[in-house]
């Protein structure tokens, strides 16, 4: 658990750094290609305001993912340099403080499950699964670009 205690923040502000391990996040991925198994690594600042807390930082999450269009394994950083989190003390969207403490940790997994990748891809330009060329084709199965196996052929002897 991410936590910082409001009794320390009353003197100065508090700096929270260093991992927390995948299974604490609770990160519930449905995604096949998506694999969290590494910690969260964070370096935060967080400072007591009048009417909450504020807080900023860095996160970093390395994801082992697998790409959608060639299906290789590849390891995809989750990166939020620049962080940054009001938590207010009153209204609707009040934080919830138990024992002079705060929890940081479901703010964290709501940005973190936000910054996912909808397509992870091993490269921009990746061109997708190898096509097989060369070689015979199965008797009775034709090749794709070859003109007779398109239900078009015979049209496109037409003479109109």
């Amino acid at each position: 658990m991410l936590s910082v205690n409001l009794r320390h923040l009353e003197a100065r502000d508090v700096r929270l750094q260093g991992e927390l391990p995948v299974a604490e996040l609770d990160l519930e991925v449905h995604d096949p290609v998506i694999h969290p198994e590494q910690p969260l690594h964070y370096d935060l600042n967080v400072q007591k305001l009048s009417d909450g807390l504020l807080v900023t930082g860095s996160l970093l999450l390395v994801l082992e993912c697998e790409c959608v269009r060639c299906l290789k394994p590849f390891r995809h950083e989750l990166k939020i340099a620049h962080w940054t989190r009001h938590l207010p003390f009153a209204g609707e969207e009040k934080v919830a403080v138990d024992n002079d403490g705060v929890d940081l940790t479901p703010y964290v997994r709501e940005d973190i499950l936000l910054e996912f990748p909808q397509h992870p891809l091993c490269k921009p330009d990746c061109r997708g699964l190898e096509k097989i060329s060369g070689g015979k084709t199965r008797a009775g199965s034709r090749r794709r670009d070859d003109p007779i196996a398109s239900p078009w052929a015979e049209l496109n002897k037409l003479k109109l």
